[in-house]
């Protein structure tokens, strides 16, 4: 019977060892491998069946929202709702709570003071707005300066507000003339204007850049332009873009009130509820994992930590609350470091052991089940034109960073077991869809081999 149990297991490892080959083979064929970290991990009883630099500290980019995520949605709970509220007091003031909703919009500002003059509220004392549930700091840490400019990445904060993204209409005119730029909605900026019409383009060529040797609002916008286009881009001020959007839906409603918003904390009494706007938590989950939402990840993230703490969102509130919820589940923080809740950040460092881990601990929890469905599968979100021939035996989030290619989640083999997996690719020599190329390449051997 010994000598059956040996064999068996001689035969055990020598299976083992011929699939991991395989899968270092197919990345040796593609890759550097010192730029590759993989681990692969049974999520049935933790064990590892395969890695590589699995201890190699490694840009994360997006694959870290699955451990922010998780951490907040634990947090917050899935009955959680963003919500900016409206109050009046029995002073006739006006307060406006910010719940720094991110799904928050001009036309839901709009509903606001539609339903204040549906009673009777026509000419307010005074109007504060409530912002302190967030700090003032508006970007998170080791964001490239040179990325103001990318609508992947706008400011968040208090004052979130459609999507915190403002769209700039270019309208060409006549032939070698300079087009029309229009910023809307109306927000307050200065176009240097030295782009081109030329209508025997087959395609635009424009670029719009931040003059720095001006004030903060001034722009380069430079070019040829043969038809209409439409830009976004971040807006540089959330709070001025706030109030100019709410200045709209009160005028809009011809409510009569032209003296400026005020800063003040919601008074616990003599107020009560006009109206509220609200949003669900399973729309922030899935914008978060499914579309990879930056300023979404980044809200939720801080908003976690507000309530945490007990006290206003910031940036130490939330990395608190990550490693207080990472140490309920024993996973040591050593070897990582997590600076926001994005993955934008390249200060950002994750080993693919840890994260393999962490997907291992949580698909412990009860509540597994209800994280995962935010997970997308080949044919959703990040994952809609990609891996397709896996359908429904793989969910996973993928990350994109200059130089940085990840995808992190859980596979289920050709045999039936489900492992948790991570790979991260850390290259400059290598193109994003040789990257991408890698890792489908390595999930195929898993997915044959294991």
């Amino acid at each position: 019977m010994r000598k059956i149990i040996s064999l068996f297991f001689a035969i055990f490892l020598t299976l083992s060892s011929v699939q991991a080959e395989n899968v270092t083979k197919t990345i040796n064929s593609l890759i550097n491998k010192d730029a590759v970290s993989v681990s692969v991990k049974d999520i049935s009883n933790g064990k590892e069946v395969y890695s590589l630099n699995k201890k190699a500290p490694m840009i994360p980019a997006s694959t870290l929202k699955l451990v922010t995520s998780s951490a907040a949605l634990n947090t917050l709970g899935s009955d959680y709702e963003f919500s900016t509220k409206l109050y009046k007091s029995t002073n006739n003031d006006l307060y406006l709570k910010l719940g720094a909703d991110p799904f928050l919009t001009s036309s839901d500002l709009k509903q606001l003071m539609s339903d204040a003059k549906d009673k009777n509220i026509l000419e307010p004392k005074n109007f504060f707005i409530d912002s302190s549930i967030f700090d003032n700091i508006e970007w998170g840490e080791g964001w490239q300066w040179d990325d103001e400019m990318n609508p992947l990445m706008p400011k968040f904060g208090a004052y979130n507000l459609d999507g915190n993204l403002i769209k700039i209409e270019i309208t060409p005119s006549m032939q070698n003339m300079p087009p029309s730029i229009v910023v809307k909605p109306f927000y307050p900026l200065t176009f240097m204007n030295l782009i081109t019409t030329d209508i025997t383009l087959d395609k635009n060529n424009i670029s719009i850049v931040k003059d720095s040797n001006f004030s903060q609002n001034v722009y380069d916008a430079k070019g040829e332009i043969a038809k209409l286009e439409n830009i976004k881009m971040p807006v540089p001020n959330l709070q001025r873009y706030f109030k100019l959007r709410l200045d709209d839906a009160i005028r809009g409603q011809k409510i009569e009130y032209y003296k400026g918003y005020h800063s003040a904390i919601l008074p616990s009494r003599n107020v009560y509820l006009v109206s509220s706007i609200t949003h669900e938590m399973s729309d922030a989950m899935n914008s978060i994992l499914k579309t990879s939402n930056n300023l979404v990840a980044e809200t939720v993230f801080k908003l976690a930590g507000a309530k945490w703490a007990e006290e206003s969102g910031s940036s130490s509130n939330s990395l608190g609350m990550l490693k207080f919820y990472l140490g309920t589940m024993n996973l040591s923080t050593d070897d990582i470091k997590i600076v926001d809740g994005s993955g934008v950040s390249k200060n950002n460092i994750m080993t693919a052991d840890f994260m393999t881990d962490f997907l291992v601990s949580i698909s412990k929890k009860n509540n597994f089940e209800d994280f995962e469905n935010y997970i997308p599968t080949p044919g959703e979100g990040t994952l809609r034109n990609r891996m397709l021939y896996f359908r429904d035996n793989l969910r996973a989030k993928t990350g994109t960073l200059s130089d940085t290619s990840a995808i992190a989640g859980y596979i289920k083999s050709r045999k039936g077991n489900i492992y948790a997996f991570d790979i991260m690719i850390n290259d400059a020599k290598t193109s994003s869809s040789d990257k991408k190329n890698v890792e489908e390449q390595i999930l195929r051997q898993i997915y044959a081999n294991y």
